[in-house]
């Protein structure tokens, strides 16, 4: 065990308010800052220990950043993760996720999400470390305390005993705007939401919220895709001209994580409780196994603030509640994620998802699988018949193949580098090394080309890093075999779900975003392309995926905008000052999606707010168009309708798309 002091000389940006016995009061400006902990490359442990508390009244996030050069202003690699106010929290980095291995180790108590960012970094390779509040929109302090590297995992993670949630689900010790007091007033405004019309309140729109008797083309009782005078536009059932608009997450789910923070809520029922304890679940996390692997206990605070307000029919009665409150809303699409029972059976068009990605025993790197395998085919088409159960339902506008691959967000990523470094035997390797002796005929040819020692073709089964790295003709050579892998990534399940559902659009990936351009390949089997993208404006990442030749509508996925001033203490991924800064910001984006001549759509992440403690990942953010009791946030909601009364004029060109942007802010998400 190591014990590293906290000086002067280390800090980076900040000051020393207060120190005594390893523990030090930081203050660091809005610009961001912290500590230069270079030393740990010094040293082999594995774990960095330490407790770290927010002295703010809001969420934190806090980054390792790893540099290779000493004067490279962008990390190689950072792990990033975010702190609860006013909760000293024992945070454990494990050092051996900087080989790039994981893309979201497991938070501990107190902790909220961590992820991890970039490329792969050797240890030997690291030039710099420091660990760092990002920029901010004011000076914040934090207390930290016993900076320690060890090899052995902590077993202690204190939570304190105090009450932080109220009975609903909601924050206890902040007020604001439209906050629900009681059950009892729960209950009365929820049964006037449900008195409300199941129609559009936006005049003009046809029962799919598609545009009213503006035909483009003759209906074929599915939703297509058409390109007028230069502009695509998604075409509902009747032929009617379609701009897709709606909440993912349409579903009150068990989310919220209680297992390590139960003393923090003034209610939680018993799990054995017979009329509660549907509404507990338990998985692990990460999904997948790993050594991080943890069990987790999740509640649905939304379930059970339902149950109070209707009873046992309290499902069913949520789906007729919620379509009503979106229609009224201006609002078209039950977007990715939603309830599979609410998906078909209420009067809303709807996205879904293949529930699962098909996948083989070995990975290339992370999540991405091996592609030339038979295994790689035959789970594709097991992974697609899950579609027939929906093909001949005319609400389904189409469906996704999968979200934000975790391979996908190292940015630059070759990934047969990955197929050479790996050192598990897989089909990809094999048919990579086939094709280099078929281009080059003899090892010693390419071993000339790529400048690397090779006695025999053999030498490429054992592990190569960064082999791409090597000239000219490697970089070359890796990055085509690459476009031949992600043809197959995406070439096989999209056959394979056109077999299975031959009605509806294929809607691409939801990349995170285009880390690489190679990223794009294979679209030509998608119907619609899809991204997800968060920003203030949509603009420059639609027309980068138009740049690299995708000629087909795009679809976006995800996007959000959150504040501090309602509920949360964090974010998300887009930050604004205000609730009204939320409606200013859904406009600005919405409407130039809809001004796009490649825009069909966007989807706001989420429906519901996150729970303030964290969900299953740690997530904590202001982000939703509902607030935790299904009750609409009223503010946002204004500006929503107000955009969809106008958005088909914008589509078409008849009117401008709004000028007015956000105030916005740093982002506090993780």
């Amino acid at each position: 065990m190591k014990a590293l002091r906290i000086t002067q000389d280390i800090l980076a940006n900040a000051d020393i308010m207060a120190a005594q016995d390893g523990c030090a009061t930081l203050h660091i400006p809005q610009a961001g800052g912290g500590l230069d902990i270079t030393e740990i490359t010094r040293h082999t442990e594995r774990y960095l220990v330490f407790d770290l508390e927010c002295l703010e009244d809001h969420s934190l996030s806090v980054n390792m950043n790893v540099y290779q050069h000493t004067g490279d202003d962008v990390p190689a690699f950072f792990i990033r993760f975010g702190i609860l106010p006013k909760l000293c929290a024992k945070i454990c980095l494990d050092l051996q996720c900087m080989d790039g291995h994981i893309l979201f180790p497991e938070s501990n108590p107190g902790q909220l999400k961590v992820v991890c960012h970039g490329r792969r970094v050797e240890r030997s390779a690291m030039e710099k470390i420091t660990l760092v509040i990002p920029p901010c929109f004011h000076d914040v302090n934090i207390l930290l305390s016993d900076l320690t590297l060890t090899d052995e995992f902590p077993q202690y993670f204190p939570v304190p005993d105090e009450k932080r949630i109220d009975e609903m689900g909601q924050a206890k010790n902040r007020q604001w705007p439209g906050k629900v007091e009681s059950i009892a007033q729960m209950r009365s405004k929820l049964h006037t939401a449900l008195s409300l019309p199941d129609a559009y309140a936006v005049r003009d729109w046809d029962i799919f919220g598609g545009l009213a008797e503006k035909p483009l083309q003759n209906g074929t009782g599915y939703f297509t895709k058409a390109r007028t005078n230069g502009r695509w536009t998604l075409v509902d059932p009747l032929g009617n001209p379609f701009f897709s608009m709606g909440p993912d997450g349409v579903v009150a789910r068990a989310d919220c994580r209680v297992d390590s923070t139960k003393m923090m809520m003034d209610w939680l029922p018993p799990e054995e409780d017979p009329v509660y304890a549907t509404m507990y679940t338990h998985s692990l996390w990460p999904r997948r196994k790993t050594e991080y692997q943890r069990k987790c206990t999740l509640f649905s605070f939304p379930q059970a603030n339902l149950y109070r307000a209707f009873g046992e029919n309290w499902h069913s009665t949520w789906q007729q509640l919620m379509c009503r409150q979106l229609k009224q809303n201006g609002l078209n699409t039950l977007g990715n994620w939603s309830d599979p029972q609410i998906l078909g059976k209420v009067n809303l068009p709807y996205v879904t998802i293949l529930p699962e990605f098909p996948d083989t025993k070995v990975h290339i790197f992370r999540d991405f699988p091996d592609v030339f395998s038979k295994e790689y085919r035959e789970d594709a088409k097991r992974c697609a018949q899950v579609l027939g159960r929906q093909a001949q339902d005319p609400l389904m506008i189409g469906y996704f193949m999968r979200n934000e691959p975790q391979w996908a967000f190292v940015d630059g990523l070759i990934i047969a580098d990955e197929v050479l470094y790996n050192p598990a035997p897989s089909e990809s390797k094999q048919v990579l090394i086939a094709s280099l002796k078929e281009q080059y005929g003899s090892v010693r040819e390419l071993a000339k080309a790529w400048q690397m020692p090779l006695e025999s073709f053999e030498d490429l089964q054992k592990p190569i890093q960064n082999a791409s790295s090597y000239s000219a003709e490697a970089r070359r050579d890796l990055r085509a075999f690459s476009v031949r892998m992600l043809d197959a990534y995406t070439g096989i399940p999209s056959a394979a779900c056109r077999a299975a559902d031959p009605n509806h659009m294929n809607l691409g990936m939801r990349w995170a975003w285009i880390s690489d351009p190679d990223l794009v390949t294979g679209w030509k089997h998608f119907d619609v392309f899809s991204i997800n993208c968060y920003a203030v404006d949509p603009t420059s990442a639609l027309d980068h995926v138009v740049s690299l030749g995708v000629d087909l509508p795009i679809l976006i996925g995800e996007y959000h905008f959150g504040a501090l001033d309602a509920g949360q203490s964090a974010t998300g991924l887009e930050a604004v000052a205000s609730q009204d800064d939320r409606g200013i910001a859904y406009q600005y984006y919405t409407q130039r999606v809809a001004a796009h001549a490649y825009g069909v759509g966007c989807h706001w992440f989420q429906c519901y707010n996150q729970f303030e403690l964290g969900r299953f990942d740690g997530e904590n953010y202001n982000i939703g168009m509902f607030d935790i009791c299904s009750l609409p946030n009223e503010t946002l909601m204004h500006s929503v309708r107000d955009c969809s009364e106008r958005i088909y004029r914008i589509k078409f060109g008849l009117e401008a798309p709004t000028d007015i942007k956000p105030h916005s802010i740093p982002m506090i998400a993780y």
